[in-house]
């Protein structure tokens, strides 16, 4: 499932266990600035095989945010 893909590469790359994760947590919270989430766009791509370059970091800010970027990307 996407949610859990994207989790683990969210716990990877900002260094917090998975299940401290949920569909709202905020990028913010768990200290990251607009690069930071940029490279994990960047990540998504790499992880999902898509291209994310044309979303707008302001509308990424949560991990369900991030989900739904990439079931859209899907066509999920």
């Amino acid at each position: 499932m996407v949610l859990e893909r994207v989790k683990a590469l969210a716990a990877e790359q900002f260094d917090v266990e998975e299940d401290e994760l949920g569909a709202e947590t905020a990028f913010e919270e768990l200290g990251a600035e607009p690069e930071d989430v940029a490279d994990f766009l960047l990540a998504l791509d790499d992880e999902f095989d898509i291209d994310l370059s044309d979303i707008e970091l302001d509308r990424i800010v949560t991990i369900g945010d991030a989900v739904d970027a990439v079931k859209d990307m899907l066509g999920q």
